[in-house]
């Protein structure tokens, strides 16, 4: 900042994230719909082409919210809010647990028993071979949910009960209006689009050290354009308070800081490394002891 003050100016709300949103709703509704009478086959396929992407596009959306970015700081409110409706299409709640456990990540990146992006010590240990690695990659949905509730459970806030009665009275309002089909089309595509799928390539490029003294990395592929730029990650960490939208313009900006750092340009060859490579695993993770006081959200 001392060096490229305009920064600076990219430190504000993009509310073009709000419109976005908002159509990637009426998208999902808009499926829940068509698929309701297809056959269990094309219910599968559409779920895993269509509704994945959209729904891990959505939990993204969902990262960008929780850093107040459709609304600003000054509505923090209405950022949570906003949450919770962009949370609807996924079938589970999500939205309110994600932004307290994300900000843990954020002030306290890797610190142990905080930061719940960190994989347990089961993980590591049993998830340690190729076919155990490629498990452990489809079942990251299952890990992501119960791993907070394994390294630092929190009591359950009024937002996060507001947050599952919504999803809860959404869910039974879909099954009652169009069915089983569009149920199980809304909860399998969060949960294959969050697994085994191009875009979960981000899960693990963005802190597993594939080299040694390197524990964040970006990615400046073609699939920034689903996930709201998450892939300018060294960018995110330096300045979480910029909207994806203009992390390109940080990149830009302050080249010299950012071009030489190693980098990705294909979230499926890191997946494919990640398997493959055998002196890489959950326990690939920059783990610190944290000291002096630790402020949770």
């Amino acid at each position: 900042l001392a060096k490229h003050p305009e920064i600076k100016a990219l430190m504000k709300p993009d509310y073009n994230l709000i419109w976005v949103v908002v159509l990637m709703v009426l998208a999902q509704l808009t499926a829940f719909y068509l698929v309701k009478d297809l056959d269990w086959k094309w219910v599968v396929f559409w779920a895993y082409v269509f509704g994945s992407c959209i729904s891990h596009s959505m939990t993204l959306a969902i990262h960008e919210i929780s850093h107040n970015s459709a609304f600003g700081n000054c509505k923090a409110m209405w950022n949570r809010w906003f949450g919770i409706f962009a949370n609807l299409p996924l079938g589970l709640p999500y939205s309110i647990s994600f932004k307290r456990y994300h900000m843990d990540h954020h002030r306290y990146l890797g610190g142990d028993g905080i930061d719940v992006d960190i994989p347990t010590n089961f993980e590591g240990w049993f998830f340690c071979t190729r076919f155990r690695k490629f498990i452990w990659i489809v079942l990251q949905p299952f890990f992501y949910a119960i791993r907070p509730l394994c390294i630092n459970p929190k009591p359950i806030s009024r937002l996060e009960i507001i947050n599952l009665l919504a999803q809860l009275t959404f869910d039974v309002a879909i099954y009652y209006l169009w069915g089983v089909k569009s149920i199980f089309y809304m909860l399998a595509g969060s949960v294959l689009g969050l697994g085994l799928h191009p875009i979960s390539g981000h899960f693990i490029a963005e802190h597993y050290m594939f080299l040694k003294g390197h524990e964040t990395y970006s990615y400046y592929g073609p699939l920034n354009l689903l996930t709201f730029n998450v892939g300018y990650h060294n960018e995110h960490h330096d300045f979480p308070n910029i909207p994806g939208k203009s992390l390109p313009l940080v990149k830009k900006i302050a080249a010299e800081y950012y071009d030489n750092l190693p980098q990705y340009n294909s979230w499926i060859k890191v997946l494919y490394d990640f398997v493959m490579d055998d002196t890489i695993s959950p326990y690939s993770r920059m783990k610190r002891q944290l000291k002096g006081e630790v402020k949770q959200d």
